[in-house]
């Protein structure tokens, strides 16, 4: 089994940086793909990022291409998400997620995604 914790989630201002952490433990992930999801105030939880389970790959959401950056350390057991220029729609609580051991490729689809963190809240005001 795998537990998922999230950390550095926080308030900022509109243009502020935020870098989001995702630690692993119970067993490695490093042959799992690994992504972000958010989930905003009365909205349905979205794809944000996801990274393949070497960091060859990545894929991001047209809304934060180019902003935000996904990227794992292995020998950690950690993903991060670097999120630069934030605007208040980011506001959401972050969730990170892994796939089981062998599925290697990021999807964008929640379900194929068999281990969950509990999220953390990134507030951006404006």
């Amino acid at each position: 089994q795998v537990q998922l914790v999230e950390s550095g989630g926080g308030l900022v201002q509109a243009g502020d940086s935020l870098r989001l952490s995702c630690a692993a433990s119970g067993r490695t992930v490093s042959s799992s793909a690994m992504g972000w999801f958010h989930q905003a105030p009365g909205k349905e939880r979205e794809f944000v990022s996801a990274i393949s389970w070497n960091g060859g790959s990545t894929s991001y959401a047209d809304s934060v291409k180019g902003r935000f950056t996904i990227s794992r350390d292995n020998g950690k057991n950690t993903m991060f998400l670097q999120m630069t220029r934030l605007k208040p729609e980011d506001t959401a609580v972050y969730y990170c997620a892994a796939r089981a051991p062998g599925y290697y490729s990021g999807t964008v689809w929640q379900e194929q995604y068999a281990y969950w963190g509990q999220g953390t809240q990134v507030t951006v005001s404006s």
